[in-house]
Protein backbone atom coordinates (compact mmCIF):
# COMPACT_ATOMS: atom_id res chain seq x y z
CA UNK A 1 0.00 0.00 0.00
CA UNK A 2 1.54 3.37 -1.02
CA UNK A 3 2.05 5.96 1.65
CA UNK A 4 0.14 9.21 1.62
CA UNK A 5 2.01 12.47 0.95
CA UNK A 6 0.94 13.75 4.36
CA UNK A 7 2.96 11.04 6.13
CA UNK A 8 6.12 10.85 4.05
CA UNK A 9 9.44 11.88 5.54
CA UNK A 10 10.60 15.16 4.00
CA UNK A 11 14.30 15.70 4.76
CA UNK A 12 14.41 19.08 3.02
CA UNK A 13 11.85 20.52 5.41
CA UNK A 14 13.71 19.03 8.36
CA UNK A 15 17.03 20.54 7.25
CA UNK A 16 15.59 24.00 6.56
CA UNK A 17 13.77 24.02 9.90
CA UNK A 18 16.87 22.98 11.80
CA UNK A 19 19.01 25.62 10.08
CA UNK A 20 16.54 28.42 10.85
CA UNK A 21 16.09 27.23 14.44
CA UNK A 22 19.86 26.96 14.89
CA UNK A 23 20.38 30.47 13.56
CA UNK A 24 17.66 31.80 15.82
CA UNK A 25 19.18 30.00 18.81
CA UNK A 26 22.62 31.43 18.04
CA UNK A 27 21.29 34.99 17.88
CA UNK A 28 19.20 34.43 21.01
CA UNK A 29 22.36 33.30 22.81
CA UNK A 30 24.11 36.38 21.43
CA UNK A 31 21.34 38.63 22.77
CA UNK A 32 21.58 36.94 26.17
CA UNK A 33 25.35 37.54 26.23
CA UNK A 34 26.38 33.87 26.12
CA UNK A 35 27.94 34.01 22.63
CA UNK A 36 29.37 36.57 20.27
CA UNK A 37 27.84 35.96 16.82
CA UNK A 38 28.72 38.38 13.98
CA UNK A 39 25.68 40.12 12.53
CA UNK A 40 26.64 39.31 8.93
CA UNK A 41 26.67 35.55 9.57
CA UNK A 42 22.90 34.92 9.49
CA UNK A 43 22.29 35.49 5.78
CA UNK A 44 25.02 33.14 4.45
CA UNK A 45 24.12 30.42 6.98
CA UNK A 46 20.43 30.51 6.07
CA UNK A 47 21.19 30.62 2.32
CA UNK A 48 23.53 27.62 2.58
CA UNK A 49 20.98 25.79 4.70
CA UNK A 50 18.25 26.40 2.13
CA UNK A 51 20.59 25.26 -0.64
CA UNK A 52 21.30 22.06 1.28
CA UNK A 53 17.59 21.56 1.96
CA UNK A 54 16.82 21.99 -1.75
CA UNK A 55 19.46 19.43 -2.67
CA UNK A 56 18.08 16.97 -0.14
CA UNK A 57 14.55 17.48 -1.48
CA UNK A 58 15.73 16.95 -5.05
CA UNK A 59 17.53 13.72 -4.14
CA UNK A 60 14.48 12.48 -2.23
CA UNK A 61 12.21 13.30 -5.17
CA UNK A 62 14.52 11.49 -7.59
CA UNK A 63 14.70 8.38 -5.42
CA UNK A 64 10.92 8.25 -4.93
CA UNK A 65 10.29 8.78 -8.62
CA UNK A 66 12.73 6.02 -9.57
CA UNK A 67 11.17 3.62 -7.02
CA UNK A 68 7.67 4.38 -8.30
CA UNK A 69 8.74 3.79 -11.92
CA UNK A 70 10.41 0.52 -10.97
CA UNK A 71 7.31 -0.62 -9.05
CA UNK A 72 5.03 0.34 -11.96
CA UNK A 73 7.15 -1.56 -14.48
CA UNK A 74 6.97 -4.78 -12.45
CA UNK A 75 3.25 -4.54 -11.74
CA UNK A 76 1.32 -7.23 -13.61
CA UNK A 77 -2.21 -6.99 -12.28
CA UNK A 78 -3.23 -3.53 -13.55
CA UNK A 79 -5.23 -2.73 -16.66
CA UNK A 80 -3.31 -1.73 -19.79
CA UNK A 81 -2.78 1.99 -20.19
CA UNK A 82 -4.91 2.11 -23.34
CA UNK A 83 -8.05 0.91 -21.57
CA UNK A 84 -7.85 2.93 -18.38
CA UNK A 85 -8.32 6.60 -17.69
CA UNK A 86 -10.00 9.20 -19.87
CA UNK A 87 -9.24 7.43 -23.16
CA UNK A 88 -11.58 4.56 -22.19
CA UNK A 89 -14.52 6.97 -22.27
CA UNK A 90 -14.10 7.95 -25.92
Amino acid sequence: MPRSDAHQFRPGKLISGLVVLGTAAAYTADAAGAWQVPAYLALPVICLGLLLAGAASWVTYSVRRRRAARAASTERNGAPASTSGSQAMR
